[in-house]
């Protein structure tokens, strides 16, 4: 299953083109870099660029509030906000066991209001050496925005939908994730009532690095169950 990626800044300038009516579909799409080499924008981006001129001159839309939407995205949700949780949770065993227990509330004490969602609940999984957990949203894209950003085009897909909850271990697989046989998988499908978030373990060789920097290990994928932390190799060595 192949992941597309396309950067959150082009995603998120494609909103108003979207909101306008515009047939562009943000699912596979990739984005060239503008203005490199004195290149004029091209394909998606100089269709937006068009139609954000022409909505800006008919006064639909404002400028300064597409940016200001845009660094929101940017900054106040986003898998760094999911990452600090995770970190948080490595660090302090206290705060990992109240996380468990009622992640809707622990995430409070790091000053996050909820997930983007105030009807959803938030239930934190760990895994483990003997358990491995995945998420899922069989009838369409439900993802705690708040803590890790917009969802990427292959968890929107109908393939992965559909075929996580039969053959997990396989589709994992084709992320490149092999489980050991003993390792128990365990699927939990999202609603607009309850999202998920996957604790990973911590990767080995992280013992006396502080909370900044573990939260640069953590991703997006693993906080979905995806991907497993590799174990942390400092620069200069192999």
């Amino acid at each position: 299953m192949e992941k597309k990626k396309i950067s959150r800044r082009n995603f998120l300038a494609t909103g108003p083109a979207v909101a306008a009516g515009s047939a562009i579909s943000s699912c596979g799409v990739t984005q060239e870099p503008e203005g490199v080499h004195g290149t004029p924008p091209s394909g998606i981006p100089l269709r937006v660029q068009s139609l954000m001129s022409v909505l800006t001159q008919k006064g639909l839309i404002d400028p300064e509030a597409v940016d200001t939407l845009i660094e929101y995205y940017e900054t106040k949700i986003g898998p760094h906000i999911g990452a600090r949780v995770v970190a948080r949770a490595w660090m302090d065993p206290s705060f990992k066991i109240r996380l468990l227990d009622d992640a809707s509330s622990a995430i409070t004490e790091l000053g996050l209001e909820g997930i983007g969602n105030s009807r959803a609940d938030l239930v934190a999984l760990a895994n483990s050496g003997q358990a491995h957990n995945v998420v899922v949203c069989t009838l369409c894209s439900c993802y705690p925005w708040a803590l890790l950003g917009l969802p990427p085009s292959w968890y929107k897909d109908f393939a992965y939908r559909s075929r996580v909850v039969i053959e997990p271990r396989a589709v994992l697989e084709e992320f490149g994730l092999e489980l050991e046989e003993d390792v128990e998988v365990h699927v939990w499908d999202s609603t607009a009532d309850l999202r998920y978030l996957v604790i990973p373990e911590r990767p080995e060789g992280t013992d006396g690095m502080t909370e900044e920097e573990l939260i640069e290990l953590v991703t997006r994928d693993s906080m979905v169950g995806v991907e497993k932390l590799n174990p942390f190799q400092p620069e200069g060595r192999a």
